[in-house]
């Protein structure tokens, strides 16, 4: 979904996150996030990956300070490559206008919403307007789009990522200090992993309580939906053989995210995310349903331990009977204290 995010910034006063929408607000079928087509025509192909470091310049199609030629034929001028024309912070073109499109048939809003996800430079990222969302989509392919649905996919494209963002602060609150850290905050399972981390929404995309270790920022992303992730891979190869249980549409996208991850002492490094985007059965009033499998990538034994170390605790939790141990430890200390207080009564009596 963030494949549609733009780059250059202006005022706005609303901030995200906002409600789902609803009734109208499912996007139409010729979006993006209910066609899936190989390749589909609404993404970049692979090919147009920009390198890390890439140089942002986009050089002009013609060049002012270029000596005129003598020559009585002159070779045209090379026009910039896809590459140089595309912003490697998102792999999507510089020059998203917010100008109305030929034939568009209703005006649409040119303001722009801010989002809570940090920059590296420490500015917010910005998602298009409902302007930009239509132009981009045009540009895309999509010429049926309903140019008024166009809010409405441009409210759950900002919904879903302030929900992935939401689930990488969670990983990010639990191993920012390393992998031992990590097991003390899941140790007891999800269900107690807030309470250890003093935090009370787990869809809480802003508060960040470790004074010594800065908050982890958004550095670059980018959409891969035509490379299925390992373990969407093995849940359709699950749901073939167990319908009932793991049977689910393989995932809409796929994104990969590039954090920025602080730890102590004033260390950093750059953690890469996987996000697997589902669509759900339609709730009462055909409101969307979406849900997001987000995971840092298996780049190496920390990426893999740490999803082992929260994967595997909250099961063992479950399993083991936590809740049980935890409701028998409590009693056996109240009696303990009902004790105490007893027998201090009869010693003053």
């Amino acid at each position: 979904m963030g494949w549609f995010w733009a780059d250059t910034a202006t005022s706005s006063t609303s901030v995200a996150p906002h409600p789902m929408p609803l009734g109208d607000a499912k996007p139409p079928p010729s979006c993006p996030m209910h066609n899936k087509t190989t390749p589909p025509p609404s993404r970049l192909p692979a090919s147009a990956s920009t390198p890390q470091g890439a140089c942002p310049y986009v050089p002009p199609e013609t060049s002012s300070s270029s000596p005129p030629s003598s020559s009585a034929n002159p070779e045209p001028a090379a026009k910039p490559s896809l590459l140089s024309r595309l912003n490697p912070l998102n792999n999507m073109p510089f020059d998203l206008s917010n100008s109305r499109a030929e034939n568009q048939t209703q005006a649409l809003p040119l303001s722009r919403e801010a989002s809570t996800i940090p920059k590296a430079d420490g500015s917010l990222w910005e998602y298009p307007s409902p302007q930009q969302m239509y132009n981009a989509m045009l540009r895309k392919g999509y010429d049926d789009t309903p140019v008024d649905a166009v809010e409405s996919m441009v409210s759950v494209h900002n919904f879903l990522n302030e929900g992935a963002w939401a689930e990488i602060m969670g990983w990010e609150r639990r191993f920012s200090r390393g992998i031992g850290e990590g097991y003390r905050i899941c140790k007891r399972g999800e269900e107690n992993a807030n309470e250890a981390l003093g935090t009370s929404d787990a869809f809480d995309t802003t508060t960040w309580k470790d004074r010594e270790v800065p908050p982890p920022k958004l550095l670059r992303f980018t959409g891969r939906p035509t490379e299925p992730t390992p373990k969407s891979q093995i849940l359709q190869w699950l749901g073939w053989a167990w319908p009932a249980k793991y049977g689910t549409p393989p995932p809409f996208d796929r994104h990969d995210w590039y954090v920025e991850r602080h730890g102590p002492q004033g260390t950093s490094e750059e953690v890469r995310y996987v996000i697997d985007y589902y669509e759900g059965q339609p709730e009462e009033g055909d409101e969307p349903v979406f849900y997001l499998d987000v995971r840092p990538a298996i780049d190496g034994p920390k990426g893999a331990a740490e999803r082992a170390v929260r994967w595997g605790t909250d099961v063992w939790w479950r399993a083991s009977g936590g809740v049980v141990r935890e409701v028998a430890k409590a009693e056996a200390e109240r009696n303990r204290k009902e004790e105490q207080l007893q027998a201090n009564s009869r010693r003053y009596n």
